[in-house]
Parts: C-alpha cells; structure tokens; sequence
C-alpha cells in the first residue's frame, strides 16, 4: 500500500470521526433540548388541564396532615418549580421518582422524600446539561434566593439558606429529614435541589437547602416572588 493511500485512508476516517463527533454534539446540545421543550411543556400543560378542571380545593393546614405514604403517582407530574433567579420564564414540571425516563421530562421528586410543603424535606432532583439544561444556573443561587412551586391549590415559597454546597453522589444524607450539613438544627418543612457538577460531567453533585417561608392559595394570586 503506498504512503498516499494511507494517508488518503487517514484522512478520511478523521473525516468521518469528526462528523460523528458534530452530530453528536449536537444532538447533547440541541435535540435533547428540543426534546426536553416538548415533554416539559407537555407535562406542564397536562397538569392545568387537571387543576382547571373543577374548583380548587382549600389548602390542607399543616397539622391536619397525617404521615401517610404519598399520593404521588410514579413518573407522573404533580408541581410546576419556578426560580425567579433564573429567569422570568423559568418553570419546569416536578415529576414523581428520578430515574432518567423521568428527569427527561421534568424536575424528579426523590420517592423517599416529603411531601410538597409538609414537614420533612422535600427533595428534587434536575438535570445540569441536557433536556432542557433546567439547573443549567445552579451555582448562580445565592441565600434568600425564592423557589416557588404549585400543586394547582397552594403555593408554596421556599427560601435558599445559602450558596449550594459540593458533595460527591452516595452523600444520601443530604436529603434527610432535617439534612446534614444543611445547618438546619431540627424538624422542620425543607427543600432539597440537587444537580451533577461539573457542568458537563457527573462526579459531584451539588445541593442547595432551602425552608418553606410562606403559603398562600392559589386563589390569592401569584405570591410575591413572581410578581417582580
């Protein structure tokens, strides 16, 4: 075989790696957020579909709530997430259980965690990169930041105690009932974020803590956080 030739092979097999290395590029960088658009904005809709389709319930005060297993259905939106410091149009789907079907769609509800706005701690998990990039701006939160959900009846403002701590993947305590290393001292109605890091890679995880600061029924109007 003469030098030209393998040269001419060469060259084309870095041609062909290289393409294959663009497109799949671009489908992390693009298809899986064209991908991810379409299933969140999907699952947000299914859920006003629900809460319009009779009048809201009153919301359920805290003491009146038994420690019964959860309603939540496997895989299936129950909460829409917004963070104002991420942006006005910011708002994903909280989907029950993080497997990666699920965090697809949406923000995941760790199973083994609280109920949405109930005592314990609520815990979510989203993607940094891919789907959407929903957690794309973790580092930017900061103590005092608001994350606001709804379950179609209530809203429920939590409010960041601190900037999100690095830890690596099996630290599961940071997402128990009073959290470690959370500075929480006791019971209380909490809020875990989870998320990999570094941006494009998945060696650590990084987790911002937050408290229920305020509820108020959906009725009422968007609470404050979402109206500046």
């Amino acid at each position: 075989m003469s030098v030209r030739l393998v040269v001419r092979t060469f060259s084309e097999l870095c041609i062909t790696v290289g393409t294959l290395i663009v497109l799949f590029v671009a489908y992390v960088l693009f298809w899986t957020g064209i991908k991810a658009g379409g299933a969140t904005d999907g699952q947000i809709d299914r859920l006003q579909d629900e809460w319009s389709q009779g009048p809201f319930a009153a919301p359920v005060p805290e003491r009146t709530v038994p420690s019964a297993p959860k309603a939540y259905e496997d895989g299936k939106p129950f909460a829409v997430m917004y963070i104002p410091r991420f942006g006005g149009s910011w708002d994903w789907p909280v989907l029950e259980g993080t497997r990666a079907g699920t965090l697809k769609k949406g923000l995941g509800h760790y199973a083994s965690t609280a109920v949405l706005g109930r005592s314990g701690n609520f815990s979510v998990a989203g993607h940094r990169r891919t789907y959407g990039d929903p957690f794309k701006d973790f580092p930017k939160l900061r103590a005092g930041d608001a994350v606001v959900l709804t379950d179609g009846t209530t809203w429920f403002t939590y409010r960041i105690e601190k900037e999100p701590y690095r830890t690596v993947p099996s630290d599961i305590g940071v997402i128990d009932p009073v959290p470690r290393r959370s500075g929480f001292d006791g019971p209380g109605r909490y809020l875990t974020l989870t998320t990999c890091d570094p941006e494009w890679g998945s060696s650590h995880r990084l987790i911002a803590w937050a408290h229920l600061d305020a509820t108020q029924p959906v009725t009422d109007g968007k609470p404050e956080a979402l109206r500046s």
